[in-house]
């Protein structure tokens, strides 16, 4: 920092360090009350973060909690200060519970002077603010208050007091609507042959513009949140119908699940009885076998009608078997599949589930009862029923369909 020595009292420093900004802010306690602040950089910063933290633990560590404090502001290398730092500071000043004493800026560069003299003029009457030149003189002041003196270091005006009032006024008004958003301050205007009237007059109106494009702002964020509340409106009442779609829903699949378990369970009975069916008819083929095998007849013959009596035994034997593999999900798949193509008679739907169940052409014809010519008809039938293109397979489709169920 600029023309200063600190004493052995600063052998304590905080600091917050803000390598991607550049510059890396310190705080040191010069001696009793008195706070010291400055940054060190390589060039002209823009000071955007108050570093509040760090000036609180800086309080709490020098036991300052009670005791209102001194800041000393050494300004070099701030080339420019950010409105969300000067609102910073405002809230600082005004909500500081440790409470401020003084307040000295010192090594002012010329560009934001005019923010140095903005600030002391909208701070609380009780924390004065000075402008000193370099460090010597800002403790000088800090020394001086502490002891009871008073002291002005702000320089020589050629302004009346009259005059000075007026700016201070001015900037302070400035500062109010710039730093801390009063758009509905009272701005006292000077008598209209004062120097000054046309400035606050030209202030007054920008306050105004200000105001009403708050206002439009409002009306906007209004109308958005109307706009938004109305949508979350249609939005549940669409979640609320698609609830009670989903329900109802609900309710015709569980009734449509206990038709199908009760069409299985009148199935089930079905089946024992046939399946009772087809064991006694092929007990009485097989003894009907050994009779033919007992016969003293023409072997010709007798082949020609044992053969036939095993075509029979096995025909059963396959009938069985198709009538036994019949599960909850071969009849859920029968009735979506009756359901998408109602135009499949039973016999096709028939055999639609067993392709599905990977038998064989052989085996599908013989359970219908016709011939292999004739299944291959069928199938033929079946594809332009089912809609199905040139190229696309029956077992293909069935199989698809069955895994989508």
């Amino acid at each position: 920092m600029q023309g200063r020595n600190l004493n052995s009292t600063s052998d304590t420093i905080w600091e917050s360090n803000h390598s991607s900004e550049g510059y890396r802010k310190k705080l040191a306690l010069v001696e009793n009350n008195i706070l010291l602040s400055w940054v060190e950089a390589e060039e002209d910063i823009i000071l955007d973060i108050m570093d509040l933290n760090m000036l609180q633990q800086a309080v709490r560590d020098a036991k300052l909690e009670t005791t209102p404090v001194i800041l000393l502001y050494d300004l070099s290398h701030i080339g420019r200060i950010t409105l969300k730092y000067k609102q910073s500071i405002a809230d600082l000043i005004f909500n500081w519970k440790s409470g401020i004493d003084l307040i000295v800026f010192f090594n002012i560069p010329e560009p934001i002077r005019i923010l140095t003299e903005s600030f002391a003029a909208v701070v609380p009457d009780t924390i004065p603010v000075l402008q000193a030149g370099s460090y010597d003189e800002a403790l000088f002041a800090a020394r001086a208050h502490n002891a009871g003196s008073a002291l002005v270091l702000n320089g020589e005006s050629t302004l009346t007091n009259e005059e000075s009032a007026a700016k201070n006024e001015f900037l302070a008004a400035v500062a109010r609507i710039s730093w801390m958003g009063m758009l509905d301050q009272h701005i006292s205007i000077p008598a209209h042959e004062s120097r000054d009237h046309s400035y606050f007059k030209a202030l007054e109106a920008l306050q105004k513009d200000l105001r009403t494009k708050e206002k439009e702002k409002e009306r906007e964020l209004d109308q958005l949140t109307a706009n938004l509340e109305q949508r979350i409106t249609h939005m549940v009442i669409k979640m609320n119908a698609q609830t009670e779609m989903n329900r109802k829903a609900g309710r015709d699949s569980e009734k449509e699940i206990a038709e199908l378990k009760s069409r299985i369970a009148s199935q089930d009975i079905e089946l024992t009885r046939v399946s009772t069916a087809i064991a006694e008819k092929t007990t009485a083929l097989r003894n009907l076998l050994d009779q033919i095998y007992a016969l003293e007849i023409d072997p010709t013959q007798k082949r020609q009608m044992t053969d036939a009596c095993l075509s029979l035994i096995e025909t059963e034997t396959i009938e069985k078997r198709l009538n036994i593999e019949l599960t909850e999900s071969d009849s859920v798949f029968l009735s979506k599949l009756q359901k998408k193509h109602p135009n499949l008679n039973q016999r096709e739907l028939r055999i639609s589930l067993l392709v599905k169940l990977n038998y064989d052409t052989r085996e599908i014809a013989r359970s219908v009862g016709i011939s292999t010519r004739g299944m291959e008809s069928i199938r033929y039938r079946m594809h332009k029923k089912l809609g199905l293109g040139k190229h696309q397979s029956i077992k293909t489709y069935l199989s698809d369909l069955a895994v989508t169920m």
